[in-house]
């Protein structure tokens, strides 16, 4: 494990080299958690499917994640403001992108991390474009879903479980949680945005996804007309883990014939 400064900002960084014999202009992977998700969340699917492409792969927390630098006074000062996805997409992951070296990678993203996938892909060259269970607008199931996490958060049952995962659990719950529950972050809305995206795009997303309706994959396709959906049944909020086989073959066909 390493980590890289992004503009004063200690962020966690995950390398995983190309399997053997792989073909070294290929595009390599980037990883972009969901909004309590970290390096060490993904566990070892990235290396999996960096193995099953052919790829290199590179995996980091965001700040306030995983081993991640902490936000100060996150429920403060520290408050993530409403277009966090917004700067995290269009300031931070290109900063890292240039730090890096990588120019034009493929984006595997999940939840807020798929969003930030799309609202970069939407702004500046990828190869492709992976969107697991993302979110393009805000709907009142998603909010719902939200103030029960918190409740379980609150109780102390989630907060044990995601303690390993990351140095400061309080600023990695609060940041995401008062984020999406602050009122003014309900009028985000990217369905306009992502019309610009021209690269290759898979987009996926559970039936049984308690975040989200089926309206966020309609909506994509609406907008992107070239999208490849993967709507799979038996799958909840989070598809690489309730369903890795379907999700891993289908993103190794959006890859196959990609430089």
């Amino acid at each position: 494990m390493r980590s890289v400064d992004i503009d004063g900002v200690s962020l966690e960084l995950q390398h995983i080299a190309p399997p053997a014999g792989a073909a070294p202009a290929r595009a390599p992977l980037v990883f972009l958690h969901e909004g309590l998700g970290s390096v060490a969340l993904w566990r070892d699917w990235p290396a999996r499917l960096c193995a099953a492409t052919g790829r290199a792969g590179w995996v980091y927390s965001r700040r306030g994640y995983g081993r991640s630098s902490p936000v100060p006074d996150v429920r403060g000062a520290g408050r993530l403001p409403p277009d966090y996805l917004h700067r995290e997409a269009l300031d931070v992951l290109p900063a890292l992108l240039r730090a890096l070296g990588l120019a034009r990678p493929v984006l595997v993203g999940h939840s807020d991390g798929a969003s930030i996938a799309l609202i970069h892909a939407a702004h500046h060259p990828v190869t492709a474009c992976v969107a697991m269970a993302p979110h393009v607008m805000v709907e009142a199931l998603c909010l719902r879903a939200i103030e029960q996490t918190r409740q379980h958060f609150e109780t102390g049952a989630l907060r044990i479980r995601l303690q390993r995962f990351h140095d400061d659990v309080d600023g990695a719950f609060w940041q995401w949680n008062d984020a999406w529950l602050n009122p003014q972050f309900h009028g985000f809305d990217i369905r306009a945005d992502i019309r610009s995206i021209d690269a290759p795009l898979l987009a996926i997303q559970g039936v049984d996804d308690g975040y989200a309706s089926m309206a966020q994959l309609d909506d994509i396709a609406t907008a992107l007309p070239h999208t490849r959906l993967l709507k799979l049944p038996a799958c909840g909020h989070a598809p690489h883990q309730d369903q890795p086989a379907a999700v891993q073959q289908a993103i190794t066909d959006l890859l196959a014939d990609l430089p």
